[in-house]
């Protein structure tokens, strides 16, 4: 197999096309593979790259595609309905695999597969882009600095830009779904926004942020053996207010119908944001541990757009498994690659605050 080559499922998403867009700069060749032939065959006939055109479904031809590399990034979402059938491929073809998910079940669906993935000598690691690489990242580096700490806290936002398709499409399968944090080590049901706090995100820049059941929820535990851990994101005092009525809406949200309604109205509008808005863009991190005497440290990460940071991130990790930095069984980013991982993207920034 070509050290260079890997397969990516979901090449013609907006999340695929920046992968390709910055493939050549990390010496990579993606081979281009997804459902729509028609879509694939113009990709590759405007970057000179391979395509296969299959369904998930049919396995015999995953399981094809997948004996042609040693290694498949996933990137069609959402992964609660795609995750399960690329996995249970690549443990009998004996291929890595990495997708860009945020979703907790993924994350622990994939962790239950670990010992399976680590029989057959391959890496099952979810979330290589912005879910949850810098997030993951910042619980490494905290609690190196803390490791007695007994609670962990995250919070991210966006400055500019706006989500894609493919993310309004997995938020809008957890419509109506309660919030969750880990307590004690165990991931617990929640109302979603139960906790809220003033984020100091930059240092002019503190905003309201409100609990959510982001990734790290699942993964951060994985790398640090943190048994609390409650993630945030930024909202209006609005957007929190509005909250406290989700328990008596929740069964209307989960209708099959509304849902169609919302995913009506995500088709019709952009496919993601534009090039200026990435390029104008950034990311927002915030991290904060407690150890069981009070004492807490906290720390700031600045970087790229969301999903110019999902690209780089998980080619990034690409190239190391490529590389041979591929290690047996679940794994999360920083714990495999450590809390420095993130900062390999050009135009980071961490500190102490």
């Amino acid at each position: 197999m070509d050290d260079s080559t890997f397969l990516l499922y979901g090449a013609y998403g907006y999340t695929g096309q920046l992968i390709v867009k910055y493939a050549e700069q990390y010496g990579l060749q993606p081979i281009l593979a997804g459902r729509n032939e028609d879509k694939l065959r113009e990709m590759a006939d405007a970057t000179g790259y391979d395509y296969l055109a299959f369904d998930l479904e049919d396995t015999h031809a995953l399981i094809h595609a997948l004996q042609k590399v040693s290694v498949v990034l996933h990137v069609a979402g959402p992964f609660v309905h795609t995750a399960v059938p690329m996995i249970e491929a690549c443990l009998e073809t004996k291929t890595h695999y990495l997708d860009i998910t945020g979703e907790i079940d993924v994350f622990e669906l994939a962790h239950r597969y670990g010992s399976a993935a680590e029989q057959n000598e391959i890496m099952l690691m979810p979330g290589v882009g912005f879910d949850v690489v810098p997030t993951d990242c910042m619980a490494k580096f905290l609690a190196e600095k803390m490791p007695e700490a007994e609670q962990l806290e995250l919070a991210f936002t966006m400055q500019g830009g706006s989500v894609s398709r493919g993310t309004a499409n997995t938020m809008i399968e957890g419509l109506g779904s309660s919030g969750k944090m880990r307590r004690q080590g165990r991931i617990i049901d929640v109302p979603l926004g139960h906790a809220a706090k003033n984020i100091p995100f930059l240092e002019d820049y503190t905003r309201l942020a409100m609990s959510i059941p982001w990734g790290d929820v699942s993964t951060a535990y994985y790398t640090t053996g943190i048994p609390n851990i409650i993630t945030y994101t930024k909202v209006s005092p609005a957007t929190h207010r509005s909250t406290k009525w989700l328990p008596y809406i929740a069964w209307l949200l989960r209708l099959s119908w509304v849902r169609n309604i919302a995913r009506r109205r995500v088709k019709a509008g952009p496919a993601g944001p534009n090039d200026k808005e990435r390029e104008e863009g950034r990311s927002l991190v915030w991290g904060q541990i407690t150890a069981e005497n009070g004492d807490t440290l906290s720390a700031r990460f600045i970087g790229p757009e969301g999903y110019t940071l999902t690209a780089h991130s998980s080619l990034i990790i690409t190239r190391k498994v490529l590389n041979d930095e591929a290690y047996p069984g679940f794994q999360t980013p920083a714990g495999a690659y450590g809390d420095d991982l993130v900062m390999e993207i050009a135009g980071t920034h961490r500190e102490m605050i």
